[in-house]
């Protein structure tokens, strides 16, 4: 299965000839995210991310209640697999508050 799953911009980064890129967060698992899409988007902002492409953005709290429904229905491990319990090990936090 393939989410849209919310993440938090930590970075956006600026590539030569290429669309905005970003690294968005996933609750400890960091990607690179394509902001084609979004381009407005800035560190601090949530997004949500399909296949690579930020498709929206969105408020924190939607987010967040979001990524708890994901973790209750074991859909993130599907999506993320061993790194995101990894991540959230890591870190002594719980993948989602």
């Amino acid at each position: 299965m393939c989410l849209a799953v919310p993440g938090k911009v930590v970075e956006t980064v600026e590539r030569d000839g290429d669309a905005p890129m970003a690294r968005v967060d996933f609750g400890g698992v960091v990607k690179d995210v394509c902001l084609a899409y979004v381009p407005d988007a800035v560190p601090g902002d949530y997004v949500i991310v399909h296949v690579g492409f930020a498709i929206q953005q969105l408020d924190q709290e939607s987010a967040r209640a979001s990524l708890r429904l994901f973790a209750e229905l074991g859909l993130l491990e599907e999506e993320f697999g061993d790194a995101w319990e990894r991540a959230a090990a890591e870190s002594g936090e719980a993948a989602v508050r």
